[in-house]
């Protein structure tokens, strides 16, 4: 499915519109489910499907997952965040593929290996999903919900991760340049 006669790689969006959907989508999700954009409750759903699906008694006996359950009647998996990031996922996909982007190669600078790289994103992805559970929530729910709203914890969060970007990116541009 390559829109490009020449077996180029199409090219990326006008950042300006990007974003411009993006508010639009945030406004509509807004509109339409009383909350905004996040990743990581969907995270949380399967990982309470996954722990009543192969441990149920512990799931039982467990305060976090007793809690979770009356909340979110039904199974976990019913939670519309799991349809977002579902929905994230196959449309990333879908664009990359039309895009003529989708390849399955590690990107990494000269300054890196495999073994390095393959950590990082593990480590990254650890840390990631211990913050969103200390935060109460993701980036993306806390950042772009928060502006969204003009809410002062999201301005605070959207400084901070700009901030933080800046300060790591001093220190591990080196892997990259």
């Amino acid at each position: 499915m390559n829109l490009e006669h020449n077996n180029q790689p199409a090219p990326y969006m006008n950042s300006y519109l990007a974003g411009a959907l993006l508010g639009i989508l945030l406004i509509a999700t807004i509109y339409i489910t009383g909350r905004g954009l996040g990743a990581s409750g969907a995270i949380k759903s399967y990982a309470v499907a996954t722990v009543e699906t192969v441990t149920p008694t512990h799931a039982e006996n467990t305060k976090f997952y007793k809690e979770y359950s009356k909340e979110h009647s039904g199974s976990p998996l019913m939670n519309w965040l799991v349809f977002e990031v579902t929905g994230v996922l196959i449309g990333a996909f879908l664009s990359g593929l039309i895009a003529n982007r989708l390849n399955f190669k590690m990107e990494m600078g000269p300054n890196s290996t495999s073994k390095i790289r393959i950590a990082g994103a593990l480590i990254g992805g650890i840390l990631w999903g211990i913050g969103s559970q200390l935060g109460r929530g993701c980036t993306s729910g806390a950042a772009l919900s928060g502006l969204a709203v003009l809410s002062t914890g999201g301005i605070l969060t959207m400084m901070a991760i700009f901030a933080g970007a800046y300060i790591f990116a001093y220190f591990f541009r080196k892997m990259w340049i």
